[in-house]
């Protein structure tokens, strides 16, 4: 399989080859053990299988086309250089997913593209951020000027921030994938996510004050 080649893994062009068909019904398991011993066909199932989910993922990270298709490449390139290296101590699925992460981090590191957006000062708002009764930023991801909103602050976030939106809010995993993918406990899995909500909400109070969003909200 030519991962080299330019267009190997474009999201659009790269389609599912007619001799992998009848190994669509493999477990991810059974295809990484046929993978490994040379299997080119179970290798190909394997990257049809995850490319859409790893490159949504990636997609929510990097918040744009071109690079989540150049990551995304690179994770498979990853995946098939090291598959042989790959320990059954956890799903394929968290594993490929984990690499699609640290290739997040490691690009926006490298283009240092934390900028802190619209910073303003929010210390006379804490009461609305702590709030039990609070909306859910992303409850509050309703209609294009306040999905527009949660976006922007959502790209404002720290990466470790921000993963932990994208995996629990967006993806939807469940704590305890979360957990295997960060070597943390369901608990520290969990408190993450929590800091990563307050941090959210931190950023996007002054900004749906801005557009009129507050008077909706009851303390």
């Amino acid at each position: 399989m030519a991962l080299g080649t330019s267009n190997a893994m474009t999201m659009d062009g790269w389609q599912r080859p007619a001799e992998a068909a009848p190994l669509s019904a493999e477990s991810d398991e059974r295809l990484v053990v046929r993978a490994r011993a040379g299997e080119e066909p179970a290798l190909e199932e394997l990257f049809y299988r995850y490319r859409q989910p790893v490159f949504r993922f990636v997609m929510r990270m990097v918040n744009s086309k071109d690079d989540a298709e150049d990551v995304t490449q690179d994770v498979f390139i990853r995946v098939y250089e090291h598959l042989k290296s790959f320990r059954e101590e956890c799903r394929f699925s968290t594993w490929i997913l984990r690499i699609a992460a640290n290739l997040c981090t490691d690009r926006a590191r490298s283009r240092q593209r934390q900028t802190q957006l619209l910073q303003q000062e929010a210390t006379d708002r804490l009461e609305w951020m702590t709030h039990p009764h609070a909306p859910d930023p992303v409850e509050l991801a309703h209609g294009d000027q306040v999905s527009a909103t949660v976006r922007r602050a959502l790209n404002a976030l720290p990466d470790h921030h921000k993963m932990m939106i994208v995996l629990r809010d967006l993806e939807e995993k469940q704590y305890e994938e979360i957990a295997e993918m960060l070597g943390c406990t369901i608990g520290g899995a969990k408190l993450r996510v929590l800091r990563a909500r307050r941090a959210l909400k931190a950023r996007l109070t002054p900004l749906l004050e801005q557009i009129g969003e507050m008077e909706n909200v009851r303390l």
